[in-house]
């Protein structure tokens, strides 16, 4: 077989993989400051997503005010509380997991959709939702980047996204989907955190494949 010229070379190869590989939700940090050229490091890095019809469909808002922080908080812990509650019989199960890291993280980042979406019809006809997806290469790419500089990002999930618009005055159409909390870690978890703690294993990638057809069931 010929060599490919665009292939990296095998150590790079490596790393890559190792990064995806080794890539954590982290909800652990040690409460060092982050390296003001690392954040710069893993914005670009989002930055340089793909995004459908080159929309860059992504907005970040650093939260350097701790009183807003905090806040942003409470909203999370109401959400956690409301999940807990509708999850029923794993109720208290799910209320002894970490959620967050905002007590102790470097930085905490909110990701968004942009607002005037509805403009951007290349590529979202038929799957508006693409620019979600696009976002979420974005914070894929930071993540990976994270894990290669070896600090730690968590993706927080549980917030009412009406309510953190509000607070953040963010202007009608957008919506926001993350909020990462950054910072060095003590260490990386060995497996994802909820499979450490008993919540779920992941499926193997056999069991999500199929050929020609939706997989069928035994």
């Amino acid at each position: 077989m010929e060599s490919n010229p665009w292939q990296f070379s095998a150590a790079e190869r490596d790393a890559v993989y190792r990064a995806i590989r080794e890539r954590r939700d982290m909800r652990h940090f040690s409460g060092e400051p982050l390296d003001p050229d690392i954040l710069k490091r893993l914005l670009q890095a989002a930055h340089q997503a793909p995004s459908v019809g080159l929309m860059q469909p992504w907005r970040f808002i650093r939260i350097t005010d701790s009183q807003l922080r905090q806040r942003i908080r409470g909203l999370v812990e109401q959400e956690r509380e409301a999940t807990a509650d509708a999850l029923n019989e794993r109720e208290a199960e799910f209320l002894r997991l970490k959620v967050e890291g905002m007590d102790k993280c470097a930085e905490v980042l909110v990701v968004a959709l942009m607002d005037q979406r509805e403009k951007h019809i290349f590529g979202r006809r038929t799957l508006p939702e693409m620019d979600l997806a696009s976002v979420s290469c974005a914070i894929q790419n930071l993540w990976l980047a994270a894990r290669a500089e070896g600090v730690g990002v968590g993706w927080v999930s549980l917030f009412d996204p009406d309510a953190l618009g509000a607070l953040l005055q963010m202007p009608e159409g957008s919506k926001a989907i993350a909020v990462l909390c950054i910072g060095p870690v003590d260490a990386f978890y060995d497996r994802p955190m909820l499979e450490q703690e008993g919540w779920a294993e992941a499926q193997p990638l056999e069991a999500l494949m199929a050929e020609n057809c939706w997989p069928q069931q035994d």
